[in-house]
C-alpha cells in the first residue's frame, strides 16, 4: 500500500525535480557529486492554510502541479516509500515557474518593437 503524505495548516509537499547532469558546456556530472540539492520542484499537496487567512480573504498561493522554485535551505527534507519529498511552508517559496504563453495579459502574443508586457516583463524585439 501507497502512502500519501498530507501537509498541515500553511505547509505544501513538493517534489524534487531530477537535476540536469549534462551542463550546457557537454561536461557530464557524475551522480554523488558534490552539488547543491535541487531548487524547483512540483507542488503534490498543500495544506488548508492557516485558520486567520479564511477572515482576511488570503487564499494559498500555489496548488498542486505548479511548478516552484526554493533556495536550498527551505523546509525539511523527508522520504515517504522511497521518494525525497520536501515540506515546507508556503512562505519559503521564492516563486511559481510560468510559461510565457500562460501570461494573462499578452498570453505570450508577439510583441512588436518597443512594446513591453507590464506583467510578464518580455519585451518586443527591434528586429
Amino acid at each position: 500500500m501507497r502512502n500519501q503524505l498530507r501537509p498541515l495548516f500553511d505547509r505544501v509537499v513538493i517534489k524534487e525535480l531530477d537535476p540536469d547532469r549534462v551542463r550546457r558546456s557537454g561536461l557530464l556530472v557524475p551522480p554523488g557529486s558534490d552539488e547543491p540539492p535541487p531548487q524547483q520542484g512540483i507542488v503534490l499537496a498543500v495544506g488548508p492554510g492557516l485558520d486567520w487567512w479564511d477572515h482576511v480573504g488570503v487564499k494559498m498561493p500555489v496548488r498542486p502541479g505548479d511548478h516552484v522554485v526554493f533556495p536550498a535551505a527551505a523546509g525539511t527534507w523527508v522520504e515517504i516509500d522511497e521518494e525525497r519529498l520536501l515540506v515546507c511552508r508556503v512562505g519559503e517559496l521564492l516563486g511559481v515557474l510560468e510559461r510565457v504563453e500562460d501570461c494573462p495579459e499578452c498570453g505570450g502574443r508577439p510583441l512588436g518593437p518597443g512594446e513591453a508586457c507590464p506583467v510578464c516583463g518580455r519585451e518586443g524585439s527591434l528586429a
